[in-house]
């Protein structure tokens, strides 16, 4: 899979664990398709997207076994790397730690690993 076609397939995945998890109607930028997707955020998603493919890489399949919360950690934090890459003062929610993050955010993201994970097993 190249690497924009796993920044999509992140996409695909973070947009449905809004419409999952998050409570009431969703921001449109939660949910915007891949072409009214920023540039920025696109290059964020593949740049997330490889580091996890790696992870899951250099673990030998083992991160499987991670928590769910472990992995939606780090998803989140790779994000949040890439937020401070993007910007030179990113929005405080755009860097927020793990506990900081609302449930829905905690759960889409690890929504989104397990969805990277399914693609590359």
């Amino acid at each position: 899979m190249t690497e924009t076609e796993g920044a999509r397939l992140f996409r695909e995945a973070w947009i449905a664990g809004v419409r999952k998890h998050f409570p009431g109607e969703p921001k449109p930028g939660y949910v915007s398709g891949w072409e009214e997707t920023p540039e920025w955020e696109r290059q964020a998603a593949g740049a997330v997207y490889e580091q996890v493919r790696q992870f899951l890489d250099v673990s030998d399949g083992h991160a499987s076994r991670l928590s769910r919360e472990q992995k939606g950690r780090f998803v989140a934090t790779a994000w949040i790397a890439q937020m401070f890459r993007h910007f030179e003062e990113p929005k405080p929610g755009y860097v927020a730690d793990w506990p900081d993050l609302p449930e829905w955010q905690r759960e889409t993201d690890a929504d989104v690993f397990e969805a990277i994970e399914g693609a590359l097993g």
